[in-house]
């Protein structure tokens, strides 16, 4: 993974929380804790990039103990500064290697963020630190999107999902490597601003390979957070893998 001052630095990060996407709407984040809590179990929670606690926080006011990991400074320091942020346990660093002391009954990667982690080898190591962590019996859980490869054109390698006066963006696809990239054009005072933040897409039988390589079984899989089921047509999931408890 890239730094902190890459792409979660401190510009990203002053406006991470004025989001008007559906992940930050009461009732998503309502839907996301009470799954998370339930999976818990009463014990405590490891949350990869934690952020700025957009999870962390309410699901802590629900009585689970959550430690975080994240490399970016910034970010954490908007956790911080918000009621409650303090009680939050931060290691920072990639959340690909860095070890918390003690087990977790959950851990726990949302809204996409596998996919910051641009290798196949990097997104295995994520399952096999994330096992590490668990204590037997506990869980492993990932939001994220389903490639949009049906969107694509023949021929073409571009998803726009936004265009409006004041900007444009779209997702860049190889579809050879699994590469990916958002790109994002604002416009303010009349000049347009560029940036890029590069992924790697993966796929829900990919990621369970990564499990078993990581000694994790899957447990569950949803269409989304209020255990919708997951079909052919869902845009997302949400899968629960599972440490043995023998």
């Amino acid at each position: 993974m890239t730094d902190e001052d890459g792409y979660f630095g401190e510009r990203v990060a002053a406006k991470y929380d004025d989001g008007t996407s559906a992940e930050y709407q009461p009732e998503v984040i309502g839907a996301t804790v009470g799954v998370l809590a339930e999976l818990a179990r009463g014990g405590r929670a490891l949350e990869l990039a934690v952020g700025t606690g957009r999870i962390a926080l309410p699901l802590a006011a629900r009585g689970v103990e959550v430690h975080g990991i994240d490399m970016s400074r910034a970010m954490v320091a908007r956790l911080r500064a918000k009621p409650g942020g303090d009680a939050i346990g931060v290691t920072i660093g990639d959340f690909t290697t860095a070890r918390v002391e003690g087990s977790f009954s959950l851990a726990y990667l949302v809204f996409n963020t596998i996919m910051n982690v641009t290798t196949q080898d990097g997104q295995v190591e994520c399952f096999r630190n994330a096992a590490a962590h668990l204590a037997p019996g506990g869980c492993f859980v990932v939001e994220v999107m389903v490639p949009e490869l049906r969107k694509l054109p023949v021929g073409q390698d571009v998803v726009p999902f936004r265009a409006d006066a004041t900007g444009w963006a779209f997702d860049r696809y190889d579809l050879v490597t699994q590469e990916m990239s958002s790109n994002y054009i604002d416009v303010v005072d009349g000049r347009g601003d560029y940036r890029s933040v590069p992924f790697r897409y993966v796929w829900p039988a990919e990621l369970d390979l990564m499990a078993r390589i990581a000694g994790l079984r899957l447990r569950e899989r949803w269409g989304g957070w209020n255990r919708e089921p997951f079909t052919a047509d869902s845009a997302r999931h949400v899968s629960v893998w599972e440490k043995p408890a023998a």
